[in-house]
Parts: structure tokens; C-alpha cells; sequence
């Protein structure tokens, strides 16, 4: 677990999903522009599907 990662989506959501494909991260970014707690609970869900899929 990277906890790096984890503190850019509480504090910058969009900069913890800078690994994924650009369209994610545009959404990210326009969630956190609509409010921060929606593009913060994003980044957070996709840093979790993320380590869901590392596992498997």
C-alpha cells in the first residue's frame, strides 16, 4: 500500500489517479471541481479497485 497515494486523494484527488487513463482523470478533477468530498470518494474507490485487481 502505497500511502503516498492515499494522502494525494484526500488532499489532491486528481494527482493520486495520474496512472490511469486520461478520461479518469479529467472526472476526477471535474468531480473535485463540483465539490471535494465526490472527487476525493472517487480517488479513493479507484485507488481501492486498483489494489482489488493487483491482488487477483
Amino acid at each position: 500500500m502505497d500511502i503516498r497515494r492515499w494522502i494525494l486523494a484526500v488532499i489532491l484527488p486528481p494527482a493520486s489517479v495520474t496512472n490511469k487513463e486520461a478520461g479518469t482523470v479529467m472526472l476526477t478533477g471535474l468531480l473535485t471541481l463540483l465539490g471535494w468530498l465526490p472527487g476525493a470518494a472517487f480517488a479513493i474507490f479507484m485507488i481501492l479497485q486498483e489494489q482489488r485487481q493487483a491482488k487477483a
